[in-house]
């Protein structure tokens, strides 16, 4: 059987990172970039050095500005930023058969998941999540890393896309849960908000690790709201996906949290930022969808008092004022 054409649409760290790695055995990949200086630097010097400077590119990777270009491939991955989503699919021409959402988010006007935004646009296509405790410096640089490719088109899908993405250090693990998926990289974008906010205030590793898992159990009551499975949120997508990003300053959200913590504004760090902090927009849509579903996520509200200019310290003491209750309790 002939390789498989894949692309990848979206040149930031990330998406950069995962074209690397399908790249890693001489695979050729596209990689569109909106930035036409970007696609002149990646073709030239084999460098991205706006968004992933510490990689040296592999050759067989070549850099587009032409959305047409990545209609005509068979597999394409979709890494542009979660609020983006929508426009970038609808400017293309045709959608390959085989979608593979890497961007973890909910859409903020409308509460869609990625999956659902696809969908919408895309019917015909067969659509995919890949998600999973991924730093993107390590996938780039060929570290070990595992992740769940939860398959919309269940193993057909699966068998189509397994032989092309994984390789030697990068395993998937197949899941037909897309629901899952999504949800654990939403909401562990926020929980990680929050444990950089402990770890701004100085809080300690007590604190984070009952952070941790408190705001575990919200991504569980949340995900099973919408039709989740417990076991996907368990792994990689969920449970190893938040313990990562919420134990590193290599995390932009962990990030953004940390400088919470120390006193800085919520509107100037927003404004600062070149990269993406995806917990920053899921924040405010799922305080709102959890209301409508009635779970409770205390966590999730706190990050979204911080993220309206709250100061931390007094939010960290309402949270350590809540009542008392039994761990297990829905209340």
């Amino acid at each position: 059987m002939s390789q498989a054409s894949i692309g990848v649409i979206g040149a930031g760290a990330w998406g950069t990172a995962l074209a690397q790695m399908l790249a890693s055995d001489g695979s050729d990949v596209l990689l569109w970039a909106l930035e036409t200086d970007l696609v002149e630097a990646i073709n030239r010097d084999h460098k991205n050095e706006l968004y992933l400077p510490s990689s040296k590119l592999a050759p067989s990777i070549r850099a587009t500005g032409n959305l047409t270009e990545m209609a005509d491939l068979e597999i394409l991955l979709l890494v542009t930023p979660a609020q983006h989503l929508s426009a970038v699919m609808g400017q293309m021409p045709t959608v390959p058969r085989d979608v593979v959402l890497c961007s973890k988010g909910i859409e903020s006007t409308t509460g869609r998941m990625m999956h659902d935004v696809a969908d919408d646009i895309a019917p015909t296509s067969s659509i995919a999540v890949l998600s999973g405790p991924t730093f993107a410096h390590e996938v780039a640089a060929g570290l070990p890393t595992a992740v769940t490719l939860a398959c919309g088109g269940g193993l057909e899908q699966w068998d189509r896309l397994a032989p092309v993405i994984a390789k030697p250090t990068f395993r998937p693990y197949y899941s037909d849960d897309l629901i899952g998926a999504e949800v654990g990289g939403a909401v562990k974008n926020v929980l990680a908000i929050a444990c950089g906010v402990v770890d701004g205030l100085k809080l300690g590793q007590n604190a984070r690790a009952a952070l941790i898992s408190r705001g575990y159990m919200e991504m569980v009551r949340f995900g099973e709201a919408l039709g989740a499975k417990r076991d996907t949120l368990a792994g990689l997508c969920g449970l190893g996906d938040l313990v990562l990003t919420c134990s590193s300053t290599s995390s932009r959200n962990f990030s953004l949290g940390k400088a919470l913590g120390e006193g800085q504004s919520a509107q100037d760090l927003m404004q600062d930022r070149r990269t993406v902090a995806e917990g920053a927009h899921t924040a405010p849509v799922l305080c709102r969808l959890s209301k409508k579903l009635d779970v409770d996520m205390p966590i999730v509200e706190a990050v979204c008092r911080l993220l309206e200019g709250a100061d931390a310290s007094e939010v960290a003491q309402h949270m350590l004022t809540r009542p008392l209750k039994a761990e297990g309790a829905d209340i």
